[in-house]
């Protein structure tokens, strides 16, 4: 069993960056993933939403865990937080994460970066966003 929650405290959010080996950002929004049972970082992810457009900095898995589901979990999550604030068009860096990941949660590769128009995609309808995992 996995947790996401948001990082609240930005020196726990500065010592999840260090750990992953990613910049700190300390106006972005983070959250972590981890093992609710033993309490081990899985994941990570760092992310902004600036002039109706959500931006994801990273979406990195820890380095001695391996679970793509939790993965695919922590990032669905972080676009859902994006669209409920009102942004529906999201991008990321070409070095958020893991290419295979960022795509199966619905980004594409466009002008040397990741794009994902998010219209619809947490409605419950799924607006003709499909996922190959």
């Amino acid at each position: 069993m996995f947790k996401i929650t948001p990082i609240q405290n930005k020196t726990r959010q500065k010592d999840i960056c260090e750990l992953f080996g990613t910049e700190f950002r300390e106006e972005a929004f983070a959250y972590i993933l981890y093992d609710h049972d033993t309490g081990d970082v899985m994941g990570m992810s760092q992310f902004e939403i600036l002039s109706g457009e959500g931006y994801i900095f990273d979406l990195r898995e820890a380095p001695d865990s391996s679970d793509r589901e939790a993965m695919f979990i922590l990032g669905r999550q972080t676009m859902n937080f994006i669209d409920l604030c009102g942004a529906h068009i999201c991008r990321a860096s070409l070095s958020a994460g893991e290419g295979r990941l960022i795509s199966a949660i619905g980004f594409k590769e466009s002008d040397g970066e990741y794009f994902c128009d998010m219209t619809g995609m947490f409605d419950g309808k799924c607006d003709g966003h499909t996922v190959e995992v």
